[in-house]
This record gives structure tokens, sequence and C-alpha cells, in this order.
């Protein structure tokens, strides 16, 4: 009798346990749009930020077989390979797992991993500011997909909705702005201010049935990719002009798509 008189006992300290994480949602989703609010007054408020003027100055400016800048070029596969795989896993994962929501963002970053790559590899072979804004564009749709999901995993499906096309519609408008104005400020909040919030995202605990990504990962993952990128002309000079910081960070940042194909793995399996 003892035995089930304690379960008996210990069962409303569960309901009320669950009750208080259920109620929580919306106080995570209010925060969220708080956050949000917050990003979106540093874009349209903060002082002007223009682009440096050397911005296109990569270091590795090697051509073969007539082809310019032919690393930067050639490194965009890894984003297409990825892209391509993450869309083919999504194609074959059972539908009951995870929420359909998660399987559409998911889907939406890997085909944003083919928009870059496409994009960026038109940018590198002109470098100019026109085929900069189009690069941005395919990294708004993958970034929009990751941030949704990672909102998705962690809040709710409906908040993960609507941040992804919120970041549509904002990076969409950030890079009007800066073609426009020249004003970088907007697009340098939206890259930072998401990445920011992902690590917000990545310390809460997983929702039920929600995709198993490590976001630690994919910001570590990114901050690598933003240092190799700021290193490109030592990193070329390190390596004995073999490789350029700039390459490496198209490798190093397809290598986000890990862990969410992994959590695809994991999900899928019986």
């Amino acid at each position: 009798m003892t035995p089930i008189l304690n379960l008996r006992k210990s069962q409303p300290s569960t309901a009320a346990h669950l009750h208080v994480r259920h109620s929580s949602k919306p106080d995570l989703e209010a925060a969220l749009l708080l956050a949000c609010l917050a990003l979106l007054a540093i874009a349209l408020l903060g002082p002007s930020l223009e682009q440096p003027g050397h911005y296109h100055a990569f270091a590795d400016r090697r051509a073969l077989f007539g082809i310019p800048n032919l690393m930067d070029v050639l490194s965009n596969l890894a984003f297409a390979g990825f892209g391509a795989l993450g869309l083919w896993r999504l194609w074959r994962i059972p539908r009951r797992m995870p929420s359909i929501a998660q399987l559409r963002l998911a889907r939406l970053f890997f085909f944003g991993l083919v928009a870059t790559a496409l994009f960026s590899s038109g940018y590198h072979l002109k470098l100019d500011d026109a085929g900069l804004a189009i690069d941005r564009y395919g990294m708004t749709i993958a970034f929009a997909g990751l941030l949704g999901l990672a909102v998705s995993t962690r809040i709710s499906d409906r908040a993960g909705q609507w941040l992804a096309l919120a970041v549509l519609a904002c990076g969409a408008s950030s890079i009007w702005t800066w073609s426009a104005t020249g004003n970088v400020l907007p697009w340098v909040t939206l890259q930072f201010g998401g990445m920011a919030l992902m690590l917000g995202l990545g310390c809460l605990p997983a929702r039920s049935n929600a995709l198993p990504v490590s976001w630690i990962a994919v910001i570590v993952l990114y901050a690598l990719a933003k240092v190799l990128e700021q290193a490109d002309v030592q990193v070329y000079h390190l390596t004995g002009q073999w490789i350029s910081g700039h390459t490496l960070k198209h490798v190093v940042a397809s290598l986000a798509a890990l862990p969410v194909l992994a959590a695809l793995a994991h999900s899928g399996r019986p």
C-alpha cells in the first residue's frame, strides 16, 4: 500500500510541473517579441554604418580556366552539397517526426543553402555591390530557416514560423536600405542579433518532439566562420598563399548544416 500511496501523492506535483512548463510558453513568446523589437529599434535608430571600401578586395584573386577568384567560387559547392543533402534527407524522413512546421523551416534552411551557393558564386565571379546584394538574399533565406527552426524547437512552432517570415522581410529591407543609402547597420544587426537570439535559445530546454539540434554547435561554427572572414589575408599568407580565410569561411559556414542533418537522422530512426 505504501508505494501506491506515494505514487498518488507524486502525481499532483508532476501535473503542476507540466502546467508551469506549458504556461511558460506565452512568456517565452513575449520575451522573444521584446528582443526582436529591441533589435529592430537598433537597426532603425542606431547610427549609420558604412561598409568598408575595401570589402570586395579578397586575398585570393587567382583565376584558372578563365574563372576569376576560383577558390572563392568553388568553395560554394559546400553550401550546394549540404543543401541538396538536407533536402533529400527531408524527402525521406517520416512526416510524423518532427512537427510539420519544423520540417518546413528545415526545408527553408536547406533551400537557402542552395540559393546561397548560386548567389555567392555569382558574386565572386564579378565582385561588386550589386552581386553582393544578391548574395545576401540567399543568406537571408538560409538564416530565416535556421533561426525559425531554433525558435520552433525551443519555444513554439507558431513563433518559429512568424520569426522566419520576419527575418525574410527584415533581411530584404536591410539589403535594400544598404543598396539605397549605404547604411549597413540593419544588415549587421540582423546577422549578429540573430546569433545572439540563437545563443539564448540554445540555453533553453528543447520542446517535446523537437528536432534535437545542437544550437551551440551551430553558433560555434558561425563564430569560427566570421573569424576566418575577418582574417582573410592573414590566413592566406599563413598557408603560403594556398587557401584564404574567405574560402575557408565558406566551408566552415556550410558545416552549420551538420547539426541539423544529425538531428534529422536521429528523428528518422525507427
